[in-house]
């Protein structure tokens, strides 16, 4: 860096300041009526406010006289009291896990980068228009002041400023700085005492910082027209490249958008800008920075523009509703701030870099999955939302919903994340359906009832003698529960067969014998509560899964038991660094040990054979996996989750009008019907072709062997002659409805 006073651009060098002797002309020529009575306006103000100024630069004393009795120019050269170079506004970045940018968020597109990023065409365009002594005067520059000032007089409107790069920095800064309009106002108006607070600001900067990082940062601050802040976010609007790269054109012609941005905005006055340009090199070649033939063949292109939008938020985002979650995270989380607008500042100023747990891969896949099963503006007004979560971890790998994330009005948008809790997607989230009967299951287990044992499931089943975690009995004596269109009953079954045929009066009794409190406890070990935030609600029918949860939830749960009965709450963001590289503290998924490892194995034992000889036969996925179907009361909804070691996944389908009012009991939907729609209908196979095209490429991981004492009255299967006698009765069932016909 060099240190004051050392010049860094070789060259003869004008007596005159760097503002450009032609700029006035321009602005007179191309600009608006609005911009050009802004300026006459304010000469006068600056007329009487020169001479004060250089009173000021030639006896400080001047300038000093009526400030609660410091009478010296010590005044004048003190450091103001909480002079702070903080609080410039930075974009964020959302990172997938592969380092792709997710989203971005700002207040004010703006990008900041160290000088050596910065192209050096670029830094003396800049100087030569604005301050070409700018290396050899201080924190004033006495000749321009008073050469702005007799142009300006001469010329009978403002066509030239006296003010240098630092004072330009410090008008900036404390313009950004603002947090009321009353601020905003008071850094830009027209007065003395604005004035002179920059002035000092100025002089306490040039002692602070070197020449060269005061105009790296002033380079940095200023705006550039069309939404682009600072010189590297300019020059990937306007031309799709970064700073270090520009040519002089490019560098020559947003240097001179700076002095008026909106007049000189080449997406929106392009003859002006070009006009300005010509200017900024003119001013180069006087300043012997360029030559004479450089600066008249470039004059001579055109301006050439690739503009590119750099969008702000989740709406326009590859995955919108992961980054909604995350945004929510952020806006929610104490963690980031102790007040909402302290947590939006950070992530819209904070210049953060947001490293998350999304696989692009998984990602594209679970989107690919509900979009070609429930797409986005079906004719039945359907939804389907899924979350994939890593066992051992609790990374969130993909969540997705078949919308777009936006207007609920619009056909095919909503802002609710169906996938998510109330607090990082405002859904009241969904009845889980026969998806809780694994916590009862897991439940007996681990309370070392063996695969084997049995329980008679009636058809139809009075919920009596059930106590909730209180003591208090709960359960309706006068209702009758019973079997779904997609179990059975009327017989004994064991816990293996039970759960393979999903028997609601099977789960019912097992409820009973473990003790629903034991049921519930164990749903809250994984990880389970309401979508709303609220604890678990406790009724006899809680294995039948009347709560309402959201997908990634569950997922989690499920995760769990992928991980051996490891618990990890669901997380989405790995590290966050701010704009200087300081890692600042994330949510922890808080793992721990919930389960025994052996009691998971078992629960996964059992619930393998969902995908092989159950409710959710033939939906493998071509490597060790468990899962379980879920159908919610009267066809309202559906879901599916399962998982393997490396990954688990939840998907719910339903109607977001309400599932009891719009039921799948005969959905047709984009000419398909499907008569009534049960977990294994259409959740399992879009979590069947989910998992294939997230696990793609990966190698298969095999769940452990229950131990033997699962296995002390069997293996739980029904026997040979159970298996004989089933058949026999199918065929004789088959037989009497041939002869119906």
């Amino acid at each position: 860096m060099a240190g004051r006073g050392a010049p860094v651009y070789p060259g003869r060098v004008s007596a005159r300041t760097g503002r450009g002797r032609a700029g006035g002309r321009f602005l007179t020529r191309s600009t608006s009526r609005a911009e050009k009575a802004r300026a006459v306006r304010g000469l006068a103000g600056l007329a009487g406010l020169a001479g004060l100024l250089v009173a000021c630069m030639l006896l400080p004393t001047a300038c000093t006289g009526g400030v609660a009795a410091r009478d010296t120019a010590d005044w004048f050269e003190t450091e103001p009291a909480g002079l702070s170079t903080s609080g410039v506004p930075l974009r964020s970045r959302i990172l997938a896990a592969d380092g792709s940018t997710i989203a971005t968020f700002y207040s004010q597109n703006r990008v900041d980068v160290p000088l050596e990023r910065i192209a050096p065409v670029a830094r003396r365009a800049v100087l030569a228009i604005e301050d070409s002594r700018f290396y050899e005067h201080g924190a004033i520059d006495y000749q321009g002041t008073l050469r702005a000032l007799a142009a300006n007089v001469t010329s009978g409107e403002v066509t030239q400023g006296g003010s240098g790069i630092t004072q330009q920095y410090v008008k900036n800064l404390l313009l950004v700085q603002a947090d009321s309009d009353d601020e905003r106002q008071a850094a830009r108006e027209i007065s003395a005492a604005r004035k002179i607070r920059e002035l000092r600001y100025a002089v306490a900067l040039e002692k602070r910082f070197s020449k060269d990082e005061i105009l790296r940062r002033y380079l940095n601050i200023a705006y550039y027209g069309d939404g682009a802040y600072g010189i590297e976010a300019a020059a990937r609007h306007y031309f799709t490249k970064s700073a270090a790269t520009l040519d002089l054109a490019e560098a020559a012609l947003l240097a001179g958008v700076i002095r008026y941005p909106f007049a000189y905005d080449p997406t929106r006055h392009p003859e002006a800008a070009r006009e300005r340009r010509d200017v900024v090199l003119a001013r180069m070649a006087e300043l012997g920075w360029i030559t004479r033939r450089e600066a008249d063949e470039t004059a001579r292109q055109p301006v050439r523009l690739r503009v590119k939008e750099t969008r702000n938020g989740c709406v326009s985002s590859k995955a919108p509703f992961f980054c909604d979650y995350v945004q929510r995270e952020i806006l929610t989380n104490p963690v980031f701030g102790k007040t909402a607008k302290a947590r939006e500042d950070l992530l819209k100023r904070g210049g953060l870099t947001i490293h998350t747990t999304m696989d692009p891969r998984a990602q594209r896949a679970a989107q690919r999955a509900v979009d070609r099963h429930v797409p986005p503006k079906n004719s039945a007004h359907k939804a389907a939302a899924e979350a994939m979560v890593e066992p051992g971890t609790g990374r969130i790998k993909a969540m997705v919903v078949d919308r777009e994330l936006g207007p609920d009005q619009e056909r095919g948008r909503t802002w609710i994340n169906f996938a998510a809790d109330a607090s990082h997607g405002s859904s009241i989230g969904m009845q889980a359906g026969s998806t809780f009967k694994v916590f009862t299951l897991a439940a007996a287990l681990d309370e070392g009832m063996p695969f084997g044992a049995r329980l008679m499931a009636p058809r139809r089943y009075t919920p009596v003698g059930f106590r909730d975690c209180a003591g208090n009995r709960v359960g309706d004596p006068g209702a009758s529960l019973r079997n779904a269109a997609d179990g059975e009953g009327g017989k004994q079954f064991s816990l293996v067969t039970g759960t393979h045929h999903s028997v609601n009066t099977f789960f019912l009794a097992l409820e009973k014998r473990v003790g629903l409190c034991d049921t519930v406890r164990m749903a809250e070990r994984l990880g389970m509560r309401q979508a709303n935030g609220k604890p678990l609600e406790q009724f006899s029918s809680f294995t039948l899964g009347f709560n309402q949860v959201s997908p990634l939830r569950l997922a989690a749960a499920y995760a769990a038991f992928g991980a051996r009965g490891r618990y990890c709450a669901p997380v989405a963001i790995t590290r966050i660094t701010d704009h200087s590289g300081e890692r600042l503290k994330v949510p922890s998924a808080n793992c721990a040990q919930v389960l025994d490892k052996d009691v998971a194995d078992a629960v996964n034992h059992v619930l393998q054979g969902v995908l092989t000889k159950g409710t959710a036969r033939g939906m493998g996925i071509g490597r060790p996996a468990a899962g379980k179907t879920g159908t919610v009361d009267n066809y309202s909804a559906a879901w599916f989750a399962g998982h393997t070691p490396d990954l688990a996944s939840a998907v719910w389908v339903g109607d977001p009008r309400g599932g009891y009012k719009y039921p799948m009991s005969g959905l047709c939907m984009n000419g398909r019907c499907y008569g009534a729609v049960f977990g294994a209908t259409i959740p399992a196979p879009i979590w069947r072709q989910s998992m294939i095209g997230a696990l793609a490429g990966t190698r298969a991981s095999s769940f452990h062997r229950p131990e033997g004492r699962f296995f002390v009255r069997g293996t739980g299967e029904e026997r040979p002659k159970q298996q004989q006698q089933k058949k026999k009765k199918k065929k004789e069932q088959r037989d009497e409805r041939r002869r119906r016909r």
